[in-house]
């Protein structure tokens, strides 16, 4: 089974203070909608009601939600699977009931204390200790990960750039002298794959991507320079070796993936491992010779944010999206992504764009 990234616990703080606050419509204007789940589930746990809206304090800003997106980390706290999660979500039920954990949106209004920002700014944001942006508005600091949308990029394209992307630029970036180096990507059409993907083309890796044949055509045009296609090929039998193994998806392991890096090669994983051994060899290979295990835990969300923003105005990055929905079909949405079988992103839409 695979094991996600977990967020840290002062998950359990913010998202619950969210919660305690919307129940009090001290904003005084129409009720929101919102994606509510008050217990673990399926997709059919989710109930979108009508509740109260949110009021900015000082330092906060009201946003209305235009896009945000169903990702695994959604899935986890919906569900409450890997049980590892409860104990960062809720035990026995969640301790916030609406999940999301990016979007792209408008500035509504101010606390007084905010100067980034002002009514009409168009912004995105990510935490993937949660947001609550599953709803119509959410309410978040103004020093938080956020920043203005470009002109040129739309609400759906601005939210589909961000949780994957984080991932995958943590994960790349902690490849030194990544300019002509060899890099297998496995998954290179999931969320995190196919951002990395095209990061480390930014940077000038040589990229083989792991993909189904069906998706052959995607992954070159985001700029792969060999494809090894799963659905006929075992990757760790392919003959190759390369400098690094970024496994996007988790599905291998480094024991598997030691015949395919070279003997001073490197595997980073965005999983555990099926055992959770990734994080113990990443204390313990760099001291042993030969091949190393990096497992990166993804920080500095304004940092990934600010590289991720400079490479799409630079148009060497360009999120890959799967489906959209609009966000009466959230069950739906979050049904198909817990299927496992999404490429890049999957965009829950307010409102057309």
């Amino acid at each position: 089974m695979q094991i996600l990234l977990l967020p840290k616990p002062l998950f359990c703080l913010s998202r619950s203070k969210v919660t305690k606050r919307s129940k009090i419509n001290i904003w005084g204007l129409k009720k929101m909608k919102a994606a509510v789940h008050e217990n673990y589930g399926d997709q059919n746990a989710i109930l979108v009601s009508s509740i109260n809206n949110l009021v900015p304090k000082a330092d906060e800003l009201l946003i209305k939600v235009h896009a945000t997106t169903v990702n695994r980390t959604d899935c986890a706290f919906l569900t409450g699977e890997p049980f590892i999660m409860r104990f960062f979500a809720g035990y026995n039920k969640p301790k916030n009931p609406i999940t999301g954990t990016d979007f792209a949106g408008t500035v509504q209004d101010t606390g007084s204390a905010v100067a980034r920002f002002k009514a009409g700014d168009r912004i995105a944001g990510l935490n993937t200790d949660g947001l609550s942006s599953h709803a119509e508005y959410i309410v978040i600091s103004g020093n938080s990960a956020i920043a203005k949308i470009p002109d040129n990029l739309t609400f759906k394209v601005a939210v589909a750039a961000l949780e994957g992307a984080h991932y995958g630029y943590n994960f790349i970036k902690r490849i030194s002298d990544i300019e002509g180096k060899s890099v297998l990507v496995n998954g290179a059409t999931g969320a995190i794959g196919s951002a990395g993907l095209q990061f480390l083309k930014y940077h000038g890796a040589e990229v083989t991507a792991v993909c189904h044949s069906d998706q052959d055509e995607i992954v070159k045009n985001m700029g792969a320079d060999e494809t090894i296609h799963f659905n006929q090929t075992d990757f760790t039998h392919c003959g190759k070796q390369f400098d690094v193994v970024f496994d996007a998806v988790g599905k291998s392991t480094f024991g598997k993936c030691k015949k395919v890096l070279k003997p001073k090669g490197l595997y980073i994983s965005s999983e555990l491992g099926p055992k959770a051994q990734n994080p113990f060899f990443a204390l313990v290979s760099p001291i042993l010779p030969g091949r190393t295990v990096k497992f990166p835990v993804p920080t500095d969300t304004p940092g990934s944010l600010e590289y991720i923003l400079a490479r799409l105005e630079d148009d060497s990055f360009k999120p890959l999206i799967d489906r959209t929905y609009a966000f009466d079909e959230i069950k739906n949405a979050f049904k198909y992504v817990m299927k496992g079988q999404k490429i890049g992103n999957v965009v829950l839409m307010m409102e057309t764009d």
